[in-house]
């Protein structure tokens, strides 16, 4: 039986990268609290 999480470096960017999140708020909702990494 195959597992369930087969990681692919690719699609994890399209989905949760920087370019993923620079459309929405949340990159700058992140930068007013002051995180030290935005995204992954």
């Amino acid at each position: 039986m195959k597992r369930t999480y087969q990681p692919n470096n690719r699609k994890k960017s399209k989905k949760h990268g920087f370019f993923a999140r620079k459309d929405t708020k949340i990159l700058s909702r992140r930068r007013k609290k002051g995180r030290k990494q935005l995204c992954k």
